[in-house]
């Protein structure tokens, strides 16, 4: 029967097997993510690198790993910051006035005024605070 002879030695193999395959992938994906990141390599380089990693991909990998890892990091904490810049920005543009603007602020201080909620004088002084 062939299940009797799958052991839990065979198990773990395998399962050690299916990590560092995984892990492999993962390390193809990054440094191939990182390649099309580079401005600076011309496109050549690139797709040379990219044949060697077809072909020689343990070698490829290692090597590029040894030759351009700070590299690589610096340009993942680059990309990183400009993403978080991004949203930042995307942030303060939503919800930096409250989602309206200055004509619905305005329209919505002249009718407190009409209202008589605020005074003459400080709806002057919100007007030129909302206009400024």
């Amino acid at each position: 029967m062939v299940i009797a002879e799958f052991t839990l030695g065979n198990a773990l193999l395998t399962t050690l097997s299916i990590f560092f395959f995984v892990i492999w992938i993962w390390i193809l994906i990054t440094i191939i993510s990182d390649l099309f990141r580079d401005h600076e390599l011309s496109g050549a380089w690139k797709a040379i690198w990219l044949l060697f990693l077809v072909f020689i991909p343990f070698l490829t990998a290692f090597v590029y790993l040894i030759a351009r890892g700070g590299g690589m990091r610096d340009r993942s904490i680059k990309a990183q910051a400009e993403a978080r810049r991004h949203f930042d920005d995307y942030v303060r543009q939503t919800a930096g006035n409250g989602g309206s603007s200055p004509v619905d602020e305005l329209a919505k201080l002249t009718e407190l005024k009409s209202k008589g909620a605020i005074t003459d004088d400080e709806f002057n002084q919100m007007k030129a605070k909302l206009l400024a």
